[in-house]
Order: C-alpha cells, then structure tokens, then sequence
C-alpha cells in the first residue's frame, strides 16, 4: 500500500472507530428514553413531552450510521448465487465488484444530495417539543452518504479491500459442487 493510501485508510478506520462510538450511544440513549417513557406513562401516569422527538432523532442516526458501518464491512444484502459461479479473483468477480462499489458510490451520492437538500429546505424550523431545529433529525442522512462515498472510493483504489473488516469476521465461501448421477450414489 502506498504512503496515500495508508494515510486514507487510518482516516477510514478514525472516522469509523467515532462511528461505532456514535451509534452506541444512541441506542443505549434510545433504548433507556423508551424505557422511562413506558415507565413514567404506565406507573405514574405521566409524560415526557421530548421523549417521541428525541428517540425518532436517535433511530434515525443509529439506523444511518448503521448503514454506512455495513458498506464499510459489506454488511448488506446480495444474491451471490451468481457471483460465486467464478472463481476468486477472476476478472468476472472483478468487474462484478466495480459494479457493486460503482453502485454503493451512486447510492451514497444520492444520501448526501438529497439529504444535505432536505436539512437546508428544514433549516428555518424547529421541533414542537424540543425547539431543535428541525434539520437535527435528518442530518445523518447526508454524513452517511459522504462516508459511503468515501469507502466505495477507497474499494474503487483498492485501499480497502473485501478481508479489511473492522466491525465482522471475515465471511466464509463455499465452494459449489455440481454431481451427476453417477457420484450421488443411489440414483436410478
């Protein structure tokens, strides 16, 4: 690896490392919000005025931080049936991946935009209860996006690669085994 790519890869692994805090925090503050919200309605028959705006805020930055942390580890969905037909390394499965990291990058793209749109269109407004302003709840939406742009750009160079894993193990393949008749014993 280069001199470069070293120094864009420790930036990867700093921002993902803050990531990872972030998102902790905001399911542990979501979940114990939740949980005193239930506890204040049915025991003492009170309410937290804040406490439905302030867990929507935090599901929307675990969710969106969640989905930037699984382009990082390729965590998200994908039908290999056909993919794992070529063998590792074949300039098939390569082409593949660029697809696939092209596609990430095209989808991260779309976040930000979109996205930064939305929080500048909500800038002028606020939540009811909190008195936040309202961009505060979508603003994952777009730093997301920017960070799968970066990690598809860094799959695109080869900084990354599919075994450099910070939040999973390494994935397991399986080789296909095609029989005929004959080896399966028993046919007739």
């Amino acid at each position: 690896m280069t001199k470069i790519g070293k120094v864009l890869h420790a930036i990867d692994t700093f921002f993902h490392k803050i990531l990872l805090v972030i998102a902790q925090i905001a399911l542990a503050a979501m979940i114990i919000i939740v949980c005193t919200t239930v506890y204040y309605r049915y025991v003492l028959n009170a309410g937290i005025i804040w406490a439905e705006e302030v867990p929507r805020i935090l599901v929307a930055l675990f969710a969106f931080i969640a989905c930037a942390m699984g382009v990082r580890d390729q965590l998200h969905i994908g039908i290999s049936v056909f993919y794992n037909r070529f063998p590792k390394g074949s300039t098939a499965r390569k082409i593949m991946d660029i697809i696939g990291y092209a596609s990430t990058l095209l989808a991260g793209a779309i976040m930000l935009y979109y996205g930064w749109n939305l929080c500048v269109q909500l800038a002028p407004f606020t939540m009811p209860a909190t008195e936040w302003p309202r961009w505060v709840q979508y603003i994952s939406m777009p730093i997301a996006g920017a960070i799968m742009i970066y990690d598809s750009l860094l799959f695109l160079l080869g900084v990354i690669n599919e075994d450099d894993r910070m939040y999973s193990e390494k994935e397991q393949e399986f080789e296909v085994i095609h029989l005929d008749k004959k080896q399966k014993g028993g046919a007739h």
